[in-house]
């Protein structure tokens, strides 16, 4: 038999589900990455997936010591273009690279966008990377919003795409985030345990508050590092703090939604801050016209995919998030 991809036994947990709908939630990395459920189905009904190494349907419900079997697929021939762009690699070798994203940049091509991302800048700089991963997502093993900067792992082939997927699946890789939100925090350090999935009324945000019935584990420890205060024109005063924050669950906009909807939502986040009235377009201050959200991936920690050595990397803060903080003078206000 042709070598699996992967495979998985089932568990009195899993038993039931369908065999579509649990490829869909655990096998969504590797060369299934990217693809849709009416894709992953095509592939089960190809005999690509497999239940005990024989062909199913994709509403075949899964029993105990089950195994779900992937089968080795071929590349798909992608039309991706590689592209001289700017990167800040702060660590690389044979078998991953770590960049510094730049703000703005989004991560991999979608159906609107195929050129001016980190994908197309990756495949001009490692030639070999296209095929590693999924179609439009080569090598990209992790995601950061487009208008977050920070450190991001890539892998350079299939063995480290596979070990480090099953880092962040394991939740053992290290990720540490800086963030400046609007207000003072009530304490000093806290955590939000709150499940999110999609709004009930907006589908295209998320939220811990107003969330479908479907909702997914997100927990987000922080801390704070500094308090500032502003004064305005009119001499009425305004709070930010600058945030030390650590995701132990890697959701959807998790950082941005779990602060907004603690009351504190980052400065610039046009989807999850605070909506803009006649009073604050007006005001000239750097925190009112930051043009995106101040949230920055500082700080990974993860196990070199081949040796096991572990690695911390520290990624700089962005020009305008360092431009913005020298703005704001520290107040020296205690932080309890």
């Amino acid at each position: 038999m042709t070598a699996s991809l992967h495979q998985l036994l089932i568990d009195d947990r899993t038993a039931g589900i369908r065999l579509d709908i649990f490829v869909t939630r655990n096998f969504t990395a590797g060369q299934l990455s990217g693809l849709t459920r009416s894709g992953i189905q095509k592939l089960i009904g190809g005999g690509q997936i497999t239940i005990n190494g024989q062909k199913s349907k994709p509403s075949a419900r899964l029993k105990t010591k089950d195994l779900v079997q992937i089968q080795n697929l071929e590349p798909r021939e992608i039309a991706l273009e590689p592209e001289a762009l700017p990167l800040q690699i702060i660590y690389e070798d044979q078998d991953c690279i770590v960049i510094n994203k730049a703000p703005g940049m989004v991560v991999h091509p979608t159906a609107g966008r195929s050129h001016g991302t980190l994908v197309n800048a990756l495949l001009h700089h490692c030639s070999d990377l296209q095929g590693i991963g999924g179609e439009y997502r080569p090598g990209i093993v992790h995601r950061l919003d487009k208008d977050t900067s920070g450190a991001i792992i890539v892998a350079k082939n299939d063995f480290a795409f596979q070990q480090l997927a099953q880092q962040f699946k394991n939740r053992t890789v290290e990720k540490e985030y800086v963030a400046l939100v609007w207000g003072k925090l009530a304490r000093e350090k806290g955590i939000i345990d709150r499940p999110i999935g999609r709004h009930r009324s907006d589908r295209k945000r998320m939220s811990s508050i107003y969330p479908l019935a479907k909702v997914r584990e997100a927990v987000t420890e922080w801390k704070v590092q500094q308090i500032y205060c502003v004064e305005c024109a009119d001499q009425r005063e305004y709070w930010l703090s600058w945030l030390q924050v650590r995701p132990r669950t890697g959701r959807t906009h998790q950082i941005r939604v779990h602060l907004a909807d603690l009351g504190h939502p980052v400065v610039g986040d046009r989807i999850y801050g605070f909506k803009k009235t006649s009073g604050n377009r007006s005001r000239n201050s750097g925190p009112h016209q930051f043009s995106r959200q101040a949230l920055h991936a500082q700080k990974i920690g993860f196990k070199h995919p081949r040796s096991g050595a572990p690695i911390t990397l520290v990624a700089p803060l962005a020009e305008d998030i360092c431009s913005l903080l020298k703005e704001l003078d520290p107040t020296g206000v205690d932080k309890d």
